[in-house]
């Protein structure tokens, strides 16, 4: 490499924050706003002729579910404060691409119970000769059972089999209401339902400024109970405070319809606490995290499909406060950003990510390795040269 290293300064990125991601924030807060409105509307026409489903307005703390749970509903709105259009059911993965939890209603009273062993059934009701394969370490098998008392729909043979709720079911039948809605609320202009591959229903959403990708996903929200597959906090852990872990595990976990019969173990509700306290000591994390996000997205992996998205770099951001739980460490800008920018290139060289709450699970394992040997290679050449880069 000719000439000096350029680095760059704490006040520069203070301007780059100014600047570059301030205005992605403006923007992508405008296309939230705008997606959460439609979807709202299309899921409450959805809530109307179907009662599985619940429109998002309901999701999360505003869920019909816990109307008696008032220390929860305070909890949550305190965590909020100065956040009026955020909704706990929408997680942006990129400006272009954002997930939506649709709430399911009925199911209430969950307990984790012991699954019994082999499945035989195919989701059309043929007989296997040999089992269904089991759920993989972030998905599990939901049945009727876990709930004390599921409502009558839930029995239906439209999404249950054998006594388990089944996921790809349970979507085919969301994906019908939806395409009805589409019509009554006469979105066909805006929305479209694109082809998608397994169980996902994705939808072009056209904004007043870009056309974004939404994943629809119905959804069990699991309030005040945690899964034991999430052994956490973790012993000795000293960050979050004791105190903080109580209050992330009170706001439970869901449950996500995202492949044929497993469902997948989501806990944006307990990321979005961690994420939105994260600072509490007058720390730089998120800021931070709002630098190499938008590192990300513009350089080394743009596009409303990358290989890392936001989730991912979040997930990085809490094992490094995991690891440098101290306030000093958190004082220079400049560090704090260039030790993220670090940790993200090795998850890319050695293609392993931990899940933050299921630690055995590797977040890449299915991610295209080309694309993270790509994604690795342009961070070693930013890491070579970061002050040509925060202008």
């Amino acid at each position: 490499m000719s000439g000096e290293m350029t680095d760059f300064t704490d006040e520069e990125l203070e301007n780059f924050l100014l600047n570059q991601v301030d205005l992605r924030h403006r923007k992508v807060s405008k296309t939230v706003e705008e997606v959460q409105k439609i979807v709202k509307d299309l899921t409450t026409e959805v809530s109307t002729k179907d009662a599985h489903f619940q429109s998002i307005a309901h999701s999360g703390v505003n869920n019909e579910h816990l109307k008696d749970q008032p220390a929860l509903l305070s909890k949550w709105s305190a965590l909020l404060k100065g956040r009026s259009t955020f909704n706990p059911a929408i997680q942006v993965l990129t400006p272009t691409l954002i997930l939506i939890a649709v709430p399911l209603r009925g199911l209430m009273g969950y307990k984790e119970l012991h699954t019994r062993q082999w499945r035989y059934y195919t989701i059309t009701g043929s007989r296997l000769l040999s089992p269904v394969r089991d759920p993989e370490k972030l998905h599990q098998w939901l049945e009727l059972e876990s709930f004390l008392s599921p409502a009558q729909e839930w029995h239906d043979n439209c999404v249950a089999m054998e006594g388990d709720i089944v996921p790809a079911k349970v979507v085919n039948v969301f994906k019908e209401q939806l395409e009805a809605a589409i019509k009554t609320c006469r979105l066909s202009d805006k929305v479209t339902i694109q082809d998608s591959v397994g169980s996902v229903v994705r939808v072009a959403v056209e904004t007043s400024e870009t056309q974004v990708q939404v994943e629809l996903v119905p959804t069990v929200e699991l309030m005040n109970c945690w899964t034991k597959k999430a052994r956490w906090p973790r012993l000795l852990q000293k960050w979050p405070s004791a105190e903080r872990g109580r209050c992330v595990k009170s706001f439970g976990f869901n449950l996500m319809a995202t492949s044929n019969y497993h469902w997948l173990l989501s806990f944006s509700r307990a990321e979005q606490v961690l994420l939105g306290s994260i600072d509490e000591d007058g720390g730089c994390r998120r800021k931070c995290y709002r630098i190499v996000r938008q590192l990300k997205e513009d350089l080394w992996c743009p596009g409303s499909k990358p290989v890392i998205t936001a989730f991912h770099l979040q997930t990085l951001l809490f094992w490094i406060c995991e690891k440098y739980p101290s306030i000093s460490d958190w004082r220079s800008l400049r560090d704090s950003v260039l030790r993220l920018v670090r940790k993200l290139h090795k998850c890319a060289s050695q293609r392993y990510l931990r899940h933050y709450f299921v630690r055995s699970y590797n977040l890449l394992k299915y991610a295209n390795t080309n694309e993270l040997d790509d994604l690795a290679k342009k961070i070693s050449e930013f890491l070579d040269n970061p002050g040509t880069y925060i202008h």
